[in-house]
């Protein structure tokens, strides 16, 4: 018999509540969506819906008619303010999330990683000074680890304009919980991988292209091959938001959230051929414009959210690949 854990045991708390989710209709955000009809939330989903970015109406297909769309841009902050008040919650996952494009166009990450960040929490203040928010950051911000497994009081050096401005949209987060007593959290994700992601390139992360060009029968590439990753499959990362919410000793926090046992890139790779049931990939050296962004080995030490939050990572790579595989197959003309 499953024992139900102290997360599960509080997830009544939505029932009717006002959840906004921020990058609703990305991968993260329309599987959060997905849970949250099934706990009886009443909810927004707020997407740009900018091309280069991770949403995708095909992640909501079946709920339109149960879930309210605004196709708006967090930099708007007068829409911002319109739409968050009254929230209960707020699930603030949008973001511009290619470390290459960060190089490219700082600006635009800039403008969405901080600046914006800053608004909303604002308009919070504001309109919905009760609301319980939970922000997603990332591990980028460690940039190249000085030891591993990485822990929360591991020093903050990232290796591009990305990860300097998620770090500043982090810290504006916690800083609204210590000056203005506002509940927010953030969670510094590991790669998140699974059904909803972007497959068309690698803007989101790069298991996406490994995963179209495997189903498509063509070769891929695998830089490096030895670095280590641990992979968090988009149910547990999930879990880990609701659990996250619903924990009040999470408030005022950043915390680290893993995965499933870490693994060099090249057994990912070799994972995705058999879950494919086929497929070719070569191994080659990083290219000089990504090898001065790219981390290298990296294993999360998330022990004191696991704690904190009474939640663990339930999906093994080969399965959460086998998944991945399974829901892409038929849907390949949707997503690229």
């Amino acid at each position: 018999m499953m024992v139900e854990s102290q997360a599960d045991s509080r997830l009544g708390v939505f029932r009717g509540a006002r959840v906004m989710i921020t990058g609703g209709v990305g991968q993260i955000g329309s599987a959060l969506a997905q849970r949250l009809l099934g706990l009886g939330a009443d909810l927004l989903l707020v997407d740009s819906m900018i091309p280069e970015y991770g949403g995708n109406f095909a992640n909501i297909a079946g709920v339109e008619g149960r879930v309210r769309v605004n196709i708006s841009d967090i930099r708007d902050s007068h829409a911002m303010r319109h739409m968050l008040r009254g929230q209960d919650f707020l699930f603030n996952l949008a973001a511009q999330t290619s470390h290459a494009d960060s190089m490219t166009r700082p600006d635009d990450d800039l403008a969405i990683n901080c600046t914006a960040q800053l608004h909303i929490l604002e308009a919070c203040r504001e309109v919905a000074p009760d609301i319980v928010i939970v922000h997603a950051s990332t591990r980028q911000i460690y940039g190249h680890p000085r030891y591993v497994p990485v822990d929360e009081a591991h020093p903050l050096h990232p290796v591009d304009v990305n990860g300097v401005n998620k770090i500043a949209g982090e810290h504006y987060h916690i800083l609204y919980h210590d000056a203005y007593g506002i509940k927010t959290r953030a969670l510094r994700l590991t790669n998140v991988y699974g059904p909803g992601m972007r497959i068309k390139d690698a803007r989101q992360n790069f298991l996406g292209i490994w995963l179209r060009l495997a189903i498509e029968g063509r070769p891929f590439e695998v830089w490096g091959g030895e670095q280590r990753r641990d992979m968090l499959y988009v149910d547990d990362a999930v879990d880990a938001f609701l659990a996250a919410a619903v924990s009040s000793a999470t408030a005022g926090l950043a915390l680290n959230v893993g995965g499933d046992v870490p693994c060099p890139l090249i057994d990912i790779a070799a994972g995705l051929v058999k879950a494919n049931g086929g497929g070719t990939y070569t191994i080659r050296e990083f290219p000089e414009e990504r090898k001065k962004i790219d981390v290298g080995d990296f294993v999360t030490d998330d022990r004191k959210f696991r704690e904190l939050a009474d939640w663990a990572p339930k999906t093994s790579l080969a399965e959460g690949l086998a998944l991945s595989i399974a829901y892409y197959r038929p849907r390949m003309s949707l997503y690229v």
